[in-house]
């Protein structure tokens, strides 16, 4: 397969993933739902701080940058958090506790009362996720998923799930990246009365 027969079967993966998120209306209202959640904690507050692994970490810092930044207009900052970036912290908590720890233990330190977390993972099944998502029940902080497939055992955890479709890891990622830049588009029309782009 040369690579335009590649980009064009991609594209074709993508297009199809997309249109068949839109036909599941259960998804787009759980979207919703917690999205709500986050223009709360921002109106009252809170912060938003989020975490993943490999492409999703950077997906959370793309969010979080989105947030603190601005999506496309100017306005004041919202604060939010990749809990991926601090290399010290992390490798300290990975060589002291374990990797499986290293955002459960951020989220005991930094996460209080009127925060939200959102976790991404394409899978579900991250250990490092999943101990993040127990944490924040410990700490009765709400939280968000973004994943994949059927969710992995992270979707029992979180408080608010968003399954999104595709067969590959690529496919899925992209469309989490269409739900972090609706919810940066969300919150800043909410929250800080942003027109519409």
């Amino acid at each position: 397969m040369n690579p335009a027969e590649l980009l064009t079967k991609n594209l074709r993966l993508s297009i199809a993933a997309k249109q068949n998120f839109l036909e599941r209306p259960d998804q787009i209202e759980a979207f919703a739902r917690a999205i709500d959640v986050v223009v709360n904690a921002y109106r009252h507050g809170g912060r938003l701080y989020l975490a993943g692994n490999g492409g999703s970490a950077a997906d959370a810092q793309h969010i979080a940058a989105e947030l603190v930044v601005r999506l496309a207009k100017d306005r004041r900052p919202l604060p939010a958090e990749a809990l991926t970036t601090d290399s010290s912290i992390i490798t300290a908590i990975g060589n002291d506790y374990g990797f499986d720890k290293i955002f459960a233990r951020q989220i005991e330190a930094k996460l209080r009362a009127g925060d939200v977390f959102l976790g991404i993972s394409t899978s579900g099944n991250s250990p490092n996720i999943l101990a993040a998502l127990r944490q924040c029940r410990v700490q009765k902080i709400p939280s968000i998923l973004f994943s994949g497939h059927d969710g992995g055992p992270a979707r029992v955890l979180a408080d608010h799930c968003i399954l999104v479709s595709g067969e590959d890891t690529s496919t899925i990622q992209e469309l989490h990246i269409v739900l972090g830049h609706t919810l940066c588009e969300a919150v800043e029309r909410a929250v800080l009365d942003v027109a519409a782009r």
